[in-house]
């Protein structure tokens, strides 16, 4: 007897999907991981998903790949990138070299940075680019089952930021 028929059901919503993986560090739950690549304003400038369980270095060289931005001559691409220690891997200098980017990688043996240092904050950027996606909440949890949905949902969400951002809200 199926009692409350709009109710979630077994099955349904975010546990089961493409593009999703079990997430390492959420009790092996499915979910799906948004790699982003955005200007230093935190405008998006390109945004990918793929499986939680699927490693951030893998995925650099697809989220350059997807960038939107086209100059006269062909694609545009960025002259500095700024990435955590998850790139931190010989395979993603060798990817940034052949693309001519400087990146800025940080270092797994380095200690983080604490109290007062030189220089501007580059990181946050992005993690404020992830706040403005959870504030729409088709993104904060997946319920598309199909993944080109929900990538379309981001895209979305991606546009009406960078909106903002150019309207100044």
């Amino acid at each position: 007897m199926d009692v409350g028929g709009a109710r979630h059901r077994d099955g349904e919503g975010a546990k089961k999907g493409d593009l999703t993986g079990r997430n390492p560090t959420d009790r092996g739950k499915r979910g799906v991981k948004r790699h982003i690549l955005t200007d230093a304003l935190g405008v998006p400038l390109a945004a990918i998903i793929t499986g939680a369980n699927v490693f951030d270095g893998k995925m650099l060289e697809a989220t350059l790949d997807a960038a939107v931005l086209r100059g006269p001559r062909g694609p545009r691409r960025p002259q500095n990138l700024c990435l955590d220690k998850a790139y931190d891997s010989p395979g993603t200098r060798r990817a940034l070299r052949r693309r001519h980017i400087r990146g800025h990688v940080r270092r797994w043996c380095e200690p983080p940075l604490e109290g007062a240092f030189r220089g501007t904050a580059r990181r946050w950027v992005v993690e404020r680019t992830n706040s403005w996606h959870n504030r729409f909440r088709s993104l904060l949890v997946r319920w598309e089952r199909i993944g080109s949905h929900y990538l379309g949902l981001l895209h979305l969400a991606c546009a009406i930021i960078a909106m903002r951002t150019a309207a100044g809200y």
